[in-house]
């Protein structure tokens, strides 16, 4: 069937469809799915595809390759919402945008389940939590910053310790010392006085400075009419520190205005998204999401992936402004979920006038500069690819490059690491270790244990045939590693060592017979050298991992009726050796097959290892 006859069918079919809400997945002739979406009228918004008239290119490029559909019907639009963003993350369809950018976007997250919680860094949000998030941030440094300056604005804790369970352990840390932490640890901070302390973090994180700055300065002047100068210095200080941050952070908009500001640069290779945060009438980040040539940013798309984003954020700005090409005037339903998640009005608009088409030209220059940075960025990645490529006469560029190494510390540990980049960038959801055999023979049979237990997954989705193999190694490696994917069925994937200088250093690349020099093509050195340091890196962690393990079991097992059952258990309730050796006889009885007499010999053994 041809592609009109296809189409008129495919219309046919979308006319019978109710004028209902809910989702419809678009198929292609293989059965793999394409593209998902919802809609208020199933019939209107799905017929709207096979119907003549303008689309954009992308949309054409779908609809040529739709070859049926299906449909859920929901009772209600925020019923389709809810079931579109699940179906699009659980399938990921080739038209469709998420989100992400080949990571979590960061969060920072407060608990406020349990006492004395602290700021931290999150890259996802469980249902189980139950505290704040505010976010997503463009990287994990924003996200710490954020918490370094809080943590010197109101002097919270900054060590490992866990409270109130380590309170009176040990003496304070160099920071309480110098007077920049509250000291939890000695116990003279009452949950009351650092709640109080909280209220005003989250003054803070809500960038609410000019309350903030009144509430200190109210405790300022309170504390010295009680004649206590030193603590009103302190909040003082504060005071000082809060205003001079405040000076850094630029400003956009009135004192009052918070707003999150979206607009797209449509570019055919590199689609951009950039979002202003403005709090309080000050930029406080910018954030950029790329997209594939391939998918569809539209304003049906992005209103589903804006949910996506405000449902696992507590942090919700009273104005969210979209460019045009994001905008939808029809959609009121966004508006209404994040009203009731907000608990005030929120508008999602588009501005014709005034500030507002200011702020959105902004944004939108922002993302112009992003897609323009990753494309010239992504051609030098590109190029380097190539060059190698020709340096090692490969047919073409390689897409996925893997890189093998090997650690040992004697017999007793014995690692492979394999680090993975993709369009010559490294790819960390792809790395993966291999515990080995402590019979091996040699670094030679080792190497060919990892690549065929890695080889031996092609099949599987994150496993896919390299396009080139890389091993830390010289030519015996190579001339090894060869005979024997030759013997198992992989002759054709190209196998190189990596060769280390005197000092270390990368200094060339070999086949099992020839040297192939890499020092005069600096982009092409320093992927080959990046490559070299990460596999070793890796592998190495992984090794030191193993062997902590193991010393720790070891310093478990020596007590007198500890075997490896109730070493676990131990291990389970406690979490680490330091914990366990810090627990007293009661806190040891407590766990679940631990005896008495168990208890009391593991603190022994402990007080006299001391």
């Amino acid at each position: 069937m041809n592609h009109e006859n296809r189409t008129a069918v495919l219309l046919q079919k979308a006319r019978l469809l109710p004028e209902s809400p809910g989702i419809y997945q678009m198929f292609s002739a293989s059965g793999t799915l394409l593209y998902v979406g919802k809609s208020k009228a199933l019939k209107n918004r799905v017929s709207s595809y096979f119907q003549a008239g303008p689309k954009n290119r992308k949309t054409e490029r779908l609809v040529e390759q739709i070859a049926d559909f299906t449909t859920i019907v929901t009772a209600t639009e925020e019923e389709a919402l809810l079931l579109e963003n699940e179906l699009i993350k659980l399938h990921k369809p080739k038209y469709n945008i998420l989100l992400k950018d080949d990571k979590n976007y960061p969060y920072l997250y407060l608990p406020t389940d349990k006492p004395f919680p602290r700021p931290e860094l999150r890259r996802h949000r469980a249902e189980k939590d139950r505290g704040l998030y505010f976010g997503p941030y463009s990287s994990g440094n924003a996200v710490y910053e954020i918490i370094r300056a809080a943590n010197t604005l109101f002097s919270l804790p900054r060590c490992k310790r866990h409270f109130p369970e380590d309170i009176g352990k040990g003496r304070p840390c160099l920071y309480y010392d110098m007077g920049r932490c509250m000291g939890l640890c000695t116990g003279n901070v009452s949950e009351e006085d650092y709640n109080k302390k909280l209220d005003d973090l989250l003054l803070f994180l809500r960038h609410d400075h000019k309350k903030l700055l009144a509430a200190l300065e109210e405790e300022m002047l309170a504390l010295a009419a009680e004649m206590r100068f030193e603590a009103a210095a302190s909040v003082r200080d504060t005071i000082q520190a809060l205003k001079k941050l405040g000076e850094k952070q630029h400003v956009l908009a009135a004192p009052d205005y918070s707003a999150d500001v979206y607009a797209l640069y449509a570019d055919e290779v590199l689609p951009t998204v950039s979002r202003l945060t403005i709090r309080r009438g000050k930029l406080i980040d910018a954030t950029h999401f790329t997209f594939s040539s391939s998918q569809i940013v539209s304003a049906e798309s992005f209103y589903s992936l804006l949910y996506d984003h405000y449902r696992l954020t507590d942090d919700l700005p009273r104005n969210v402004l979209l460019s045009p090409e994001l905008f939808d005037a029809e959609d009121t339903l966004l508006a209404e979920l994040l009203h009731r998640r907000a608990n005030h009005a929120v508008k999602i608009h588009s501005p014709r006038r005034g500030d507002g088409v200011r702020l959105v030209a902004l944004a939108r220059d922002n993302a112009k500069k992003e897609s323009e940075h990753r494309k010239q960025k992504n051609a030098r990645e590109a190029s380097t690819l190539q060059e190698l490529a020709d340096l090692l006469g490969l047919a073409e560029a390689p897409h996925r490059v893997e890189a093998y190494d090997i650690s040992n510390h004697g017999n007793d540990s014995i690692y492979g690491g394999m680090v993975v980049a993709v369009n010559g960038k490294p790819k960390r959801s792809l790395y993966r270790s291999f515990s080995l055999e402590q019979d091996l023979k040699d670094d030679y049979a080792a190497m060919v244990e990892v690549l065929l237990r890695r080889l031996s997954h092609s099949d599987e989705e994150g496993w896919e045939t390299p396009d080139l193999i890389l091993l830390d190694g010289g030519m015996t490696h190579v001339s090894v590693v060869r005979k024997a994917l030759r013997e198992h069925g992989f002759p054709r994937i190209p196998v190189f060592g990596m060769v280390k200088d005197e000092h270390h250093k990368t200094r060339t690349l070999v086949t099992d017979t020839d040297e192939i020099s890499i020092a005069k093509f600096n982009a092409v050195f320093g992927f080959i050298y990046s490559l070299q340091e990460e596999v070793h890196r890796f592998s190495l962690s992984r090794m030191d991992q193993n062997r902590r393990k193991k010393l720790l079991s070891s310093a478990l097992r020596e007590i007198a009726g500890i075997g490896e059952q109730k070493e676990k258990a131990l291990l389970r309730h406690f979490k680490s050796i330091k914990k366990i050796r810090e627990a007293s006889v009661e806190e040891l009885g407590a766990v679940k097959g631990i005896s008495q007499k168990d208890a009391e010999n593991v603190c022994r053994h402990f007080r006299e290892e001391k």
